[in-house]
């Protein structure tokens, strides 16, 4: 007979993905390596934002790869509403919750940089989902998208925050303005497009041969190459929109799977990066209270405000979508983007993305009960 004590273990364990459970593990791993080693030279090389690019961009594609596109098209208002109207309010909430605790002007930057729900966390816990088809593919397209919102906010506020708290000139992140900003939409069009276009000539190429083993192992191996190297120019170039757009059309079994492992893989590297954040300072006051109210604003948002434009969710699909603010390597990538004009960003938000996981965590718990 078991033991009360294995009992609710089991429990736990049911409720809180292994997945979950492996990132923390991961993120404590990466604090004791980071502790005794200096690794302000590494995180800041050029080595590293690449990586942390490509785990973000194996995160958008194993999102969007896995909506279903029709319901995507039935709740199509609902996702659009989401990443714009919902992506402010989060971000005046976050940002309005931090002015009231601590009156400093870096609060909208740090509100921007937690305001989205990271895509690889949404894609890693994705199978152990408590959501229906319908909110799962609610989720995974509100996950992908606001990405790209979060970082038109990040452009054009960054500057008042920067000029508020007392700095001369212009931050660095703010570098080109509008003009860079529709550069970066052209770049994200053209990788999209030329992607496309090779996919489709793949296909059309292969449509014309005979159905042998040979032939679906070279289309097999074109598509995981053809995948590789739309992950890594983005990467390269920081090119997500284009990504998240490419899983909703560069789809196979092969790349499906390969994909389902990617993202398993690249969810732990992240943490492990987010542990070496950890080490290297933080402010937990600020970071505490920085991702409560991130948690705290996605539920508001997920209840009161997306089902004036998403009829028919059930309760706990509403409720779900509630506790379904994660963190990740999103917001490590802003973190470390804004740390150069705002120092302490990094040490900010690193406690503040183990504060929304943990919430999300309990907040599961408390679901299944």
């Amino acid at each position: 007979m078991a033991t009360p004590g294995r009992a609710r273990l089991r429990r736990l364990s049911e409720a809180v993905p292994g997945l979950l459970l492996g990132g923390a593990a991961a993120l404590a791993a990466g604090v004791l390596i980071g502790l005794p080693v200096d690794t302000t030279g590494v995180m800041d090389s050029r080595g590293y934002l690449f990586t942390a690019g490509l785990l973000l961009a194996v995160g958008l594609y194993g999102s969007t790869y896995a909506i279903d596109v029709k319901a995507l098209r039935a709740d199509l208002t609902g996702v659009l509403v989401a990443v714009t109207l919902g992506v402010v309010l989060k971000a005046a909430l976050i940002a309005g919750t931090m002015l009231l605790f601590f009156r400093r002007p870096e609060s909208l930057v740090l509100g921007m940089a937690v305001a989205q729900i990271d895509p690889l966390s949404v894609a890693a816990l994705d199978r152990e989902g408590r959501m229906s088809e319908r909110a799962r593919s609610l989720l995974k397209a509100w996950a992908s998208f606001d990405d790209p919102m979060t970082v038109l906010l990040t452009l054009y506020l960054a500057g008042y925050a920067y000029t508020a708290a007392g700095n001369p000139g212009a931050p660095e992140v703010a570098a080109g303005g509008a003009g860079g900003y529709l550069t970066g939409l052209g770049l994200n069009a053209a990788l999209l497009a030329g992607a496309v276009v090779v996919w489709c000539a793949g296909r059309w190429a292969a449509g014309r041969l005979p159905d042998t083993k040979g032939v679906r192992r070279a289309r097999g191996t074109g598509a995981v190459l053809l995948l590789v190297a739309l992950l890594v120019l983005a990467a390269a170039q920081q090119l997500m929109l284009a990504v998240a757009l490419a899983g909703l059309v560069v789809r196979s079994q092969v790349v499906g799977r390969a994909v389902e492992r990617a993202v398993g893989g690249a969810f732990l590297a992240a943490f492990l990066a987010l542990g070496l954040l950890l080490a290297r300072g933080v402010n937990w006051a600020q970071g505490i209270v920085l991702g409560a109210a991130a948690f705290g604003a996605q539920a508001l948002v997920a209840l009161l405000v997306l089902p004036l434009f998403v009829r028919g969710l059930p309760r706990r699909d509403r409720i779900a979508l509630g506790l379904a603010q994660q963190n990740g390597i999103t917001a490590v990538l802003i973190a470390l983007t804004l740390e150069r004009d705002f120092p302490g960003t990094a040490g900010t938000v690193g406690p503040a993305v183990l504060t929304v996981n943990a919430l999300y965590g309990v907040g599961r718990v408390l679901q299944d009960r």
